[in-house]
This record gives C-alpha cells, sequence and structure tokens, in this order.
C-alpha cells in the first residue's frame, strides 16, 4: 500500500506540465500571474497609463480630420486657411502624444514581461530542485527542460506582448464603436448588427486555433524531452548500436510536430483571412450607404471621413484580437 501510494504521489507531477498547458486555453488562469505581477504595481499601473493616452491620442486622429475637411477645405478665403493651419497643427501634436505613449507602452511592456519571465523561471527551478527522489525517476529531464524554457517563453510572450495588444484593442474596439454611434447612429446600426455574422466564426476557429497550439507545445516537449534522455543515456545507445534507431524515432517526432504546426498554421491563416473579409466586406456596404448620404446632403464630407476612419480603427482592432486569440 506505501509503494502504491509514494508512486502515485510521483506520477502527479509528471502530469502537471501537460495539465497546466491545458489551462492556457482559459483567460482564468493569468490570474495565476497575480503574485509575480504584484511586486511591479508601479510598472504596470505606468504601462496601463499609456496604454489608455495611446488609445485616446488614436481615437482623436479621426475627429481631427473630420474638422479639417469641414471647417478647413468647406471655408473660403483666410477662414479656410487659418483653420488648416490651426488642425494640421493639432493634427501633428495628437501624433506626437501617441508616439510618445507608444513607446513608453512598449518599453514598460516589454520590461515587464522580461521581468515576470525571469522570477517565473527562478520559482519554477527552485521548486523542481526541492522534489522527492520519485519526480526525477518518473519524469523525464528533457520534458522538464522543455518545460522549464519554452513555456516560460511563451509566458514571456503572453505578458510582454499578447496582452498590451488585447487591451489596446479592446479599447480601440469599443472606443471606436462609441465615436462611430456618435458620428452616424443609422450607419453605425448596420455595421454593428454585421459585427454578430462576424463575431461567431473567429470564435469557433480561434479555439480551434488554441487547441492546436497546445498540441504543437505538446509534440515539442515530447522530441526535446526524448532528445534529453537519448544524449544522457548516450553510452549505452552506442553499445547496442541504436544511433541509427534513435535517430529516426526523434526525427518521426521532429515531424510530428511540424504537422501540427502545420495544421495550426493553416487554421490560424483561415481564421485572419475569414475575419478581415467578414469585416471589411461590411464596412465597404455601409460605406456605400454613406456614400450616397453625402451626395443626398444628410451627411458631410467630413463626417464620412471620420465614419472611414473609425471603421477603419474598429476592424483594424478586430483582425488583430483574431490574431491574439489564435
Amino acid at each position: 500500500m506505501t509503494t502504491q501510494t509514494n508512486t502515485e504521489q510521483a506520477a502527479k507531477p509528471a502530469k502537471s506540465p501537460q495539465t497546466a498547458v491545458a489551462k492556457k486555453a482559459s483567460l482564468a488562469t493569468l490570474a495565476e500571474l497575480l503574485p509575480f505581477l504584484k511586486p511591479y504595481l508601479r510598472q504596470f499601473l505606468l504601462a496601463g497609463l499609456a496604454l489608455l493616452v495611446a488609445a485616446c491620442a488614436t481615437l482623436a486622429v479621426p475627429y481631427a480630420f473630420k474638422q479639417m475637411i469641414d471647417l478647413g477645405f468647406g471655408g473660403n478665403g483666410d477662414k479656410s486657411a487659418d483653420h488648416i493651419n490651426l488642425y494640421f497643427l493639432a493634427l501633428f501634436g495628437v501624433a506626437s502624444v501617441l508616439a510618445i505613449a507608444t513607446a513608453a507602452r512598449f518599453y514598460m511592456v516589454s520590461w515587464l514581461g522580461e521581468r515576470v519571465t525571469a522570477d517565473i523561471r527562478s520559482a519554477v527551478y527552485a521548486h523542481v530542485v526541492t522534489q522527492s527522489p520519485q519526480f526525477f525517476e518518473t519524469t523525464q529531464s528533457g520534458e522538464v527542460l522543455s518545460r522549464l524554457t519554452t513555456d516560460t517563453t511563451l509566458i514571456q510572450s503572453v505578458v510582454g506582448t499578447s496582452i498590451s495588444m488585447a487591451l489596446r484593442n479592446v479599447l480601440l474596439f469599443f472606443g471606436g464603436m462609441v465615436m462611430l454611434f456618435i458620428t452616424s447612429v443609422k450607419l453605425t446600426a448596420i455595421i454593428f448588427g454585421a459585427l454578430f455574422l462576424v463575431v461567431a466564426p473567429i470564435v469557433i476557429f480561434g479555439r480551434r486555433v488554441r487547441k492546436l497550439s497546445r498540441d504543437t507545445q505538446d509534440r515539442i516537449a515530447d522530441a526535446s524531452a526524448m532528445a534529453g534522455e537519448i544524449l544522457n543515456a548516450m553510452p549505452t545507445v552506442q553499445a547496442f548500436t541504436h544511433e541509427k534507431i534513435e535517430s529516426q524515432r526523434f526525427s518521426k517526432l521532429v515531424e510530428d510536430a511540424f504537422v501540427t504546426a502545420m495544421r495550426r498554421i493553416r487554421a490560424r491563416s483561415l481564421l485572419t483571412m475569414i475575419a478581415i473579409l467578414l469585416v471589411f466586406g461590411a464596412i465597404v456596404f455601409v460605406l456605400w450607404l454613406g456614400a450616397h448620404a453625402v451626395i443626398e446632403g444628410t451627411m458631410t464630407g467630413g463626417s464620412l471621413g471620420q465614419f472611414i476612419l473609425y471603421a477603419a480603427i474598429v476592424a483594424g482592432s478586430i483582425g488583430a484580437l483574431s490574431e491574439v486569440l489564435g
């Protein structure tokens, strides 16, 4: 009974890496990173502030274009020239704020990604070296090394890039939607209804891509684990002249990882194509209606230009979110 209990306890840590990878499908697991982010709350808040300023500056650009078109090009004589000078200076000022805020956001988020990843690697290694002898007897050292390097690199990508891109594009999406409603309720209502047809395939394909991403990580871990074990036992392999056999086994695992990665790439490419086609198809239809509104005089040229820019921002944010979800 004691032997069986010890065996089960030793087997549990061996399953934990696969379980941890599977949990990445849920955004709720990001809460497990909070203890590592908490010591750097100030940097996190600064990154959030820079992100908010950059998003607001981006959303201010279309409004500046509207004022420039309606009050600048729509005026006459000195008044037109004064408005053009004023709004071009305002547009340059907004671009300057956007550049500074974007640079600050990139620096702070990248710093957080590198710092958190370094802390996680140290914590994981400190935990691994305290495991029982049974753990090291039942767990392949190559798999542990793969999880220590590959998975922490994935966390670095999530903290340093994916979360920032997701938050930025969420802000741009909702901010752009609000400004679209302010610009034209009728046209926005039509495009908002079309979004329901766009979101469904993005969610469906996004789940499939995430599953394939986890499968790819597992295949790479399998290849790394086998390579580590064979290299550690190389004198035995050479004694039985199994070099060619082991090479073929490793090549097969590598090919399996390649096939799985290509399935993920094809699914992600299809996801991006579908998202862009559906979003821009809906936008083109709405803009066709807007052009007729300008001809009929129910909408100004500046308002249509503003609507086009906000629609492009919303479409771009959806496309970027589809890539992040993938």
